[in-house]
């Protein structure tokens, strides 16, 4: 009775939370009238050949988090959160991408990267090669090698970059240049000895000789580029940061001599050398920070010496999104919610510094999580907050952010803990969960993809994950499906745009 008598009183004093224009029909009337004429203007489609592609990837951004993220926005702008729009929101045509590995219904980042950078589903854990390789085993991978996205755009004679906030090597940006029967061969001093005598190349490597003119790299994971035990030049007495590779290269050095002469080439790890290049001077750029990986979102992989100040917390460099799944395999909700705010402020920016006449920009994610919020919340609600009810079953409160599994789960004197004793705002904060386990798992559901720009239409419905580097390649008469392009219509000369116009959000 006492439940019901809270969430009665909720509901009550939920009617005053309504904005006064809202309760007026003609408010809601107008708002779907002015829908409805953006979308018929939509019937005039943009056939245009696009000269730049964006791939934003919010690793981990299901469709519940991508709810969330927009409340969230929204509150940290001081409104109820609700009838706030992310960028990507935005975007005029959306599409559902169905996540599944050719041999796993839930799958993991290496299977899903496979499919939409290279246009082709494969295993979980493998990157950048067909399901006929079976993880772990380097003899099944040659000949089985699939080329990525930007290795079409790259023999069109396009400038192409990665920008993330995890370590470069990492399943998600590694299946655009990498070709691996294991996702962690980060370094040849992360492969068993059996891949090293097969022939098979750790992805670092990969990373400099695969494609060695790619002319922007950001990220993380700087120890995977050294040789064993070498000191890190920002943490020198740091052992968990010393170089990891077996075969005494630096790789940095290889990724400098590897570029053409007369070319410019730049390695930066410090915000200050970033900020003192000339951009329009540099013909590529390389800047890796450390420590690589660590599950700490509201640090991120750039967030060392590369970070800017002034930002709010969480801090962030550079595009966001890379480390959404670490804060939900942790139980964070907060650190993921607030790096999908921060990736949505990156596609902000690219979208004002590009033209929709030219650039194709797309943001969708590898796959989801099991993150849900619920439990009857009124309107503007705070996203980290309480849900207005107490459990009708064990009589305690519940926050709204839930679990289905994962490392939130907590027995207190035999019963369920009572989250009104513990800080559940904090970052730090693990939401409760169904399930105990370690680390929170990936969701099975659909994800969204988002799409503007020329040939944006082609992204609608439900489409397998793989299909969306062939929709972008066609958009952009590159990759093999070139049939449609005219000789005249197809651009030719390189353009960096949309990667340093990413860039300048390190500044």
């Amino acid at each position: 009775m006492k439940a019901l008598l809270l969430l009665l009183v909720a509901r009550l004093c939920s009617a005053s939370l309504v904005p006064e224009r809202e309760k007026d029909p003609e408010y809601w009337r107008r708002q779907a009238q002015e829908t409805l004429r953006n979308a018929l203007r939509l019937q005039r489609l943009n056939q245009n050949v696009a000269k730049n592609l964006i791939l934003f990837l919010g690793d981990g951004m299901g469709v519940s988090t991508v709810t969330a993220a927009r409340i969230l926005k929204g509150q940290l702008q001081h409104g109820q959160g609700e009838e706030s729009l992310l960028e990507m929101e935005k975007f005029p045509y959306v599409a559902l991408a169905k996540t599944y590995n050719t041999n796993a219904q839930v799958p993991d980042s290496a299977g899903t990267a496979t499919a939409y950078l290279c246009g082709v589903k494969a295993n979980e854990g493998t990157l950048g090669v067909s399901a006929g390789v079976t993880r772990d085993r380097c003899n099944t991978t040659r000949g089985q090698e699939v080329t990525s996205i930007l290795r079409w755009a790259k023999d069109a004679g396009k400038a192409v970059g990665i920008v993330t906030t995890t370590r470069v090597t990492h399943a998600t940006p590694s299946a655009a240049y990498a070709h691996s029967a294991n996702r962690d061969w980060y370094s040849d001093g992360e492969m068993p000895p059996d891949a090293l005598e097969g022939g098979c190349k750790d992805i670092a490597r990969q990373l400099v000789e695969n494609i060695p003119d790619i002319e922007v790299i950001m990220g993380g994971g700087r120890k995977y580029m050294f040789p064993k035990n070498a000191s890190d030049v920002e943490y020198p007495h740091e052992e968990k940061h010393r170089g990891t590779r077996l075969d005494h290269r630096d790789l940095v050095q290889a990724w400098h001599d590897a570029k053409p002469p007369g070319k410019v080439a730049k390695y930066v790890w410090h915000r200050r050398e970033l900020l003192a290049l000339n951009l329009s001077r540099v013909d590529f750029l390389l800047g890796e920070s450390q420590p690589p990986g660590v599950p700490q979102p509201h640090l991120g992989a750039l967030g060392g010496p590369l970070a800017c100040p002034g930002r709010s917390v969480p801090s962030r460099a550079g595009p966001a999104g890379g480390r959404i799944d670490h804060g939900h395999h942790e139980g964070k909700a907060k650190q993921a919610l607030h790096e999908a705010v921060e990736l949505d402020r990156a596609i902000g920016l690219a979208t004002r510094l590009t033209s929709a006449q030219d650039t194709l920009s797309v943001v969708t994610a590898d796959h989801s999580h099991v993150f849900t919020f619920g439990g009857y919340t009124p309107r503007g609600n705070p996203i980290f907050g309480l849900a207005p009810m107490q459990s009708d079953v064990d009589r305690k409160p519940f926050t709204s952010i839930l679990y289905g599994n994962g490392p939130g789960y907590k027995i207190v004197a035999g019963e369920r803990e009572n989250v009104s004793a513990v800080d559940f705002a904090h970052a730090d904060y693990q939401a409760q969960s169904a399930v105990p386990l370690r680390q929170e798992t990936h969701g099975g559901e659909d994800v969204a993809v988002f799409a503007r720009g020329p040939m944006a239409h082609l992204l609608h419905g439900v489409h397998e994950q793989n299909y969306i580097p062939h929709a972008m390649a066609y958009a952009a008469c590159i990759g093999s499906n070139r049939g449609h392009c005219s000789a005249g219509a197809r651009p030719t000369a390189p353009l960096l745009l949309p990667f340093l116009a990413l860039l300048i959000l390190l500044c």
